[in-house]
């Protein structure tokens, strides 16, 4: 696939789920609720996760309201807990997608609710009235995202986090804190795109793999950026890990070896593509190459 198709698909799957946020969250929630939670979640970041809904879901020539729904819901969940996550009683982070976090611009009790409530939306969006979207695949998308979100996936994940502040962590350690606190989420996003078609167990355990694969590149480039972008390009404060004494795979691998980590897990993403049996899966092989290469 040439590089100005797949740039042209990503900018036109951003504007369909920009356009399907605007319409489903809520601009009149009581209270201004509605404002924070849409501030919190429209007009930036990279998409990434639905994107990998939408590109998993063509792989397997899937259910496109089911997908749609999907990717929405994905990113609901991802603003969420960006939005938790930059609160004084986490990270304490002022600046998220280059302007204030939620509460700095709401305050904390708003933003709190303003997360609460796009938690549950998102599982709102994955159950329609109506048979667009089959009550077994409603069922089984509601149980990936719920999955990949709590206690086994990211907000188990977080706990490690905050509790290993100042703690040497080994790498099997670290590499199990952050493929739950973000690695299952994007692993999921993979799997309910793929579960919005048919797909065989070797193609379903190949997603899987992929899906392991750059949700643990796309951490590992992360902790890379910390401490070699400034926060203009971030567009979220960098050198905070190290600020908070924080176990990064750059603290325990140096940078080089961090960066060649980065390029294994993406030659493992393509290996598990490679290995999956489907005919269509060239914009998951190009999403892992941008997982690895972007710079922001």
């Amino acid at each position: 696939m040439k590089s100005d198709d797949f740039e042209a698909w990503i900018a036109l799957e951003q504007r369909s789920v920009e356009r399907a946020l605007e319409t489903w969250v809520p601009t009149d929630a009581p209270a201004g609720l509605g404002e924070a939670m849409r501030y919190g979640v429209l007009d930036g970041g990279k998409r990434l996760r639905p994107l990998l809904v939408l590109a998993a879901s063509e792989a397997v020539h899937g259910n496109a309201e089911a997908a749609l729904r999907a990717a929405v819901a994905v990113e609901l969940i991802h603003a969420y807990s960006l939005i938790h996550d930059d609160m004084p009683c986490m990270d304490n982070d002022v600046l998220r997608r280059g302007k204030p976090t939620v509460h700095v611009r709401y305050g904390q009790a708003q933003a709190m609710l303003a997360g609460d409530a796009m938690q549950a939306l998102a599982f709102d969006v994955l159950t329609p009235d109506g048979d667009a979207v089959p009550p077994a695949l409603q069922a089984r998308l509601c149980g990936l995202l719920a999955r990949s979100a709590g206690h086994a996936g990211m907000a188990g994940g977080q706990a490690i986090d905050l509790a290993s502040i100042g703690v040497a962590l080994d790498e099997a350690s670290l590499r199990d804190m952050h493929r739950r606190k973000t690695g299952a989420l994007l692993q999921a996003s993979v799997l309910m795109g793929a579960a919005c078609g048919a797909t065989s167990a070797q193609a379903r355990k190949a997603l899987s793999d992929y899906g392991a694969a750059i949700g643990l590149a796309f951490q590992v480039v992360d902790d890379i950026l910390d401490v070699t972008q400034a926060s203009e390009t971030l567009g979220k404060t960098a050198g905070k890990d190290e600020h908070h004494n924080k176990p990064t795979y750059v603290s325990l691998m140096g940078l080089e070896a961090a960066r060649q980590h980065a390029l294994e897990l993406r030659d493992q993403a393509h290996a598990a593509l490679a290995a999956s049996g489907l005919s269509s899966a060239a914009r998951l092989a190009l999403l892992a190459d941008k997982v690895v290469e972007r710079d922001s």
